[in-house]
């Protein structure tokens, strides 16, 4: 189970390093595809919030990162739960203000990634 959890962590902080990218450097391409609820117009005047949102986004990747390479199995786990619950959190709030499936790619990873995360009794197991 440690092992698919941190699995799940890579692929999550590979998710956000991508969403850092596009909200940064491809914000008015990319960004108008991902969120074509909103106008056009919209993306080209809103390009230096998306850049600060997506150096968000680059904290909770390198949040998740770090956790990979952190040796000790108890605050490997402790800093993982932590990041992991931003990216919940994350994902929750941008379903509520948002779209509900703009949440989803960070809701659902992160809950089974914390599911996994936290199903040994012991974080010294492997």
């Amino acid at each position: 189970m440690r092992l698919a959890a941190l699995a799940l962590i890579a692929l999550i902080a590979l998710l956000h390093f991508y969403i850092a990218w596009f909200e940064i450097f491809a914000w008015t391409t990319i960004g108008a595809r991902v969120f074509d609820m909103f106008p056009p117009d919209l993306f080209a005047q809103t390009t230096q919030l998306a850049a600060n949102q997506g150096i968000y986004n680059a904290f909770l990747a390198v949040g998740l990162v770090w956790a990979l390479l952190i040796k000790d199995p108890s605050w490997q786990k402790n800093v993982a739960n932590c990041f992991l619950g931003f990216v919940l959190v994350a994902g929750v709030f941008a379903s509520i203000t948002v779209a509900f499936k703009s949440g989803l790619p960070q809701m659902v990873p992160s809950a089974i990634a914390l599911v996994l995360l936290n199903l040994n009794k012991s974080s010294k197991d492997t």
